[in-house]
């Protein structure tokens, strides 16, 4: 029987579960070496409850990268939303630095390999609701409005996309370089839709 993610108690097993797992990694380091055991034990529960929460370790694992940036954007990002070039700008930037912070958790491996896609989607599917969001609330014309959701995937898949290359050798370039350019790309990919609004 499915669990009700609105339960309280759900939700504070979630959470036991999602703080079990941060604990760890700050012992070893390496999000891949955790197993969902591990998780259990820290947790204090059985693996059943485990199962009951998530369908497996790949989808604990895209919740907590989920929980993890919507937390970055909530202290970040005003209101946690987008209303004009400054907040887009700061938005690129969390991206940036987001990649940055938990790149050190992810070691490129060939076993390691399965999770970065994982993580990238995670990522990718908070961006692109928020644009997708603010997109929607600035269209007014008909035109404008067929355009948001093209729109909104286009320029969130961009954005993570530079800034995961980016994050793979930040040494290359310095981030704040990137996000100005970026800034101005996006710019010019929103334009159809907010200048028709």
């Amino acid at each position: 029987m499915p669990v009700n993610p609105n339960d309280p108690r759900v939700k504070r097993t979630r959470q036991l579960l999602l703080q079990s797992f941060m604990e760890l990694i700050e012992q070893k380091k390496n999000i891949y070496s955790i197993s969902v055991q591990d998780i259990t034990d820290r947790a204090t529960v059985n693996r059943a409850t485990f199962y009951a929460h998530f369908e497996d370790k790949y989808a604990f694992l895209e919740c907590w990268m989920r929980q993890k940036f919507q937390k970055k954007l909530e202290r970040e990002l005003p209101n946690h939303s987008i209303s004009n070039m400054s907040s887009l700008r700061s938005l690129i930037q969390i991206v940036f630095d987001f990649l940055a912070l938990t790149r050190q958790y992810m070691i490129r491996t060939p076993e390691n390999s399965p999770y970065e896609p994982l993580f990238e989607s995670a990522i990718h599917k908070e961006l692109y609701q928020l644009l997708f969001t603010w997109l929607s609330e600035e269209a007014k014309a008909p035109e404008a409005k067929k355009a948001v959701e093209s729109t909104a995937l286009l320029i969130s898949w961009g954005i993570l996309g530079t800034a995961i290359q980016w994050s793979r050798d930040p040494e290359h370039r310095p981030a704040e370089e990137m996000v100005q350019e970026m800034l101005v790309v996006v710019a010019a990919g929103l334009a159809p839709v907010l200048e028709q609004s």
